[in-house]
């Protein structure tokens, strides 16, 4: 059983620029879990794909200490600095790195070539893998001739030959066209599924992050600011910014009010609201946290109760499955998703209930 669990402990990593000082990983503490699919995501420049490049052995951190399985591979302090190609890796980059002189065969086979494994060996274990990337009957095919998604699963089989402990992937799906990426997030899911493998994958792509990962590590300015499973960091984020940057989000000033039955009552630009329940004091600042989607814009308004909110519609567009409407309430703006049946124009006054379960207070 493949017990890769990757531990990452005070891992610092410094450049120099301009003569300032840049910290591209901040005493980064990271325990990556074994056979599932870890996503670092963050926007350009947070520090994710040289964390990536630290545990493959690209880039030597300047502190701390990086474990994979029960080997220390880098630790300042022991002295240890294990190289790239003893560390049992697979990795697939952003630029497929595909030899364009070679056919789909040789690309493949080419990791084991250089490890000297026997010719025989060699054919059963590309034609095992191009199998598992439904490429099987590809071997002889020239690699200029191939799609970009067929060129992704190419480097995918190529990393994955040699059988490799733990595979890392650097936001490899950001060269292909839109429905090209859909399909290929799904078949990336359901290959390193099967394999039940540790997976390590950096995207600036937060659906790309949803769709994919077991657990999502958010970085920003070299640092984790959260980690959680996807679910958790979409509905349920601890910081203003994983709320923002994970998806689209109303966020709106609020001050607590109250604790009663449960929940955490505000008062906000949007009126008096009751959130999830959070150990905010009262007195306290917070920001409401509200997705587009929830946001639902009933035909003939609102019925009376809990969280009731009027407003008036600013904008409208159609965007095929529903319209993205903003929505006016005092000096608040709200995005919202509208059913294409809803018969609305702008201008048009809109209420709206907000389900206390969707409304998450972040005190950060």
């Amino acid at each position: 059983m493949n017990t890769m669990e990757i531990r990452i402990k005070g891992v610092s990593k410094h450049y120099f620029s301009e003569g300032k000082t840049i910290k591209a990983l901040d005493n980064v503490d990271l325990t990556i879990p074994a056979n599932r699919i870890f996503t670092l995501l963050g926007p350009s420049g947070c520090g994710k794909t040289t964390l990536l490049r630290c545990i493959v052995g690209l880039e030597a951190p300047d502190s701390g200490e990086i474990s994979i399985g029960d080997e220390v591979v880098w630790s300042k302090e022991k002295n240890v600095s294990i190289p790239p190609e003893k560390r049992g890796l697979g990795m697939v980059f952003q630029t497929y790195a595909i030899w364009p002189h070679m056919n789909v065969f040789d690309n493949v086979a080419y990791p084991l070539q250089i490890r000297k494994v026997p010719r025989d060996a060699i054919r059963q274990r590309v034609a095992k893998t191009l199998r598992f990337v439904r490429l099987e009957g590809f071997e002889k095919r020239p690699a200029t001739k191939l799609s970009g998604g067929q060129q992704q699963r190419v480097a995918l089989a190529r990393a994955l030959v040699a059988e490799p402990k733990v595979i890392l992937f650097d936001e490899p799906l950001s060269n292909l066209d839109a429905k090209l990426r859909e399909e290929t997030r799904k078949e990336l899911r359901t290959f390193l599924g099967e394999l039940k493998i540790t997976a390590v994958y950096v995207t600036h792509d937060r659906i790309e992050a949803l769709v994919l990962s077991d657990s999502i590590a958010i970085m920003r300015a070299g640092r984790i600011i959260e980690e959680g499973s996807p679910k958790k960091i979409y509905f349920d984020a601890d910081h203003r910014f994983v709320a923002d940057f994970i998806g689209r989000a109303n966020l709106v000033k609020a001050t607590v009010l109250a604790q009663e039955e449960g929940y955490t009552v505000v008062d906000s630009g949007l009126g008096s609201i009751a959130c999830q329940h959070r150990d905010i004091p009262t007195g306290s600042e917070a920001t409401l946290c509200v997705r587009p989607e929830f946001i639902r814009i009933a035909p003939g308004g609102a019925a009376g109760g809990r969280n009731v909110v009027n407003g008036r519609v600013e904008s409208l567009v159609f965007i095929g499955e529903a319209y993205e409407g903003e929505i006016r309430v005092g000096s608040e703006l709200l995005l919202a998703r509208i059913d294409p049946d809803a018969n609305l124009r702008e201008g048009d006054p809109v209420s709206f209930t907000l389900d206390p379960a969707h409304c998450l207070l972040l005190s950060v």
